[in-house]
């Protein structure tokens, strides 16, 4: 099946540096994830493929998911026990603030984060790679609600 979509090209190219085959599946997968933006689990990714992708299958999507990770491509974020979710590899650092009433999840970029891993870094002698904070509680809507 030929698809004619906009940054599937690009997707391509990407997944052929990285010395995979690119399929249309994963290009697919990968311009599904660049798109989106917000965070998709893997339910979210698969039912927006199928649209484009009939005869696509669930685990063709978990099984691409995990090898884009391996691959640096996508981060893998866990907001909660039950789901891991998905977006596309950033060029720069950012946190993530979790709603546990509504589940809204934003985007956040804080300095202090590069200090304390210069500085854990230095103290432990430790070669950090990357912070991972997520800070949960409740979105203003989700406050007034609780009243």
């Amino acid at each position: 099946m030929q698809l004619q979509m906009k940054g599937i090209s690009k997707n391509r190219t990407t997944l052929n540096a990285t010395g995979m085959r690119a399929t249309n599946q994963r290009a697919l997968i990968l311009d599904i994830i660049r798109k989106e933006q917000g965070h998709l689990d893997a339910d979210e990714v698969y039912r927006q493929a199928r649209k484009k992708l009939p005869l696509l299958s669930l685990s063709t999507v978990y099984r691409t998911l995990r090898l884009f990770k391996k691959l640096d491509l996508v981060e893998e974020i866990h907001f909660d026990e039950a789901h891991h979710h998905y977006e596309a590899k950033q060029a720069t650092e950012h946190h993530h603030l979790f709603c546990l009433g509504c589940g809204k999840v934003v985007e956040f970029t804080y300095p202090l984060s590069h200090h304390v891993k210069r500085n854990i870094a230095e103290a432990e002698d430790f070669d950090i790679i990357e912070i991972e904070m997520r800070m949960t509680g409740f979105c203003p809507k989700c406050c007034q609600d609780r009243q």
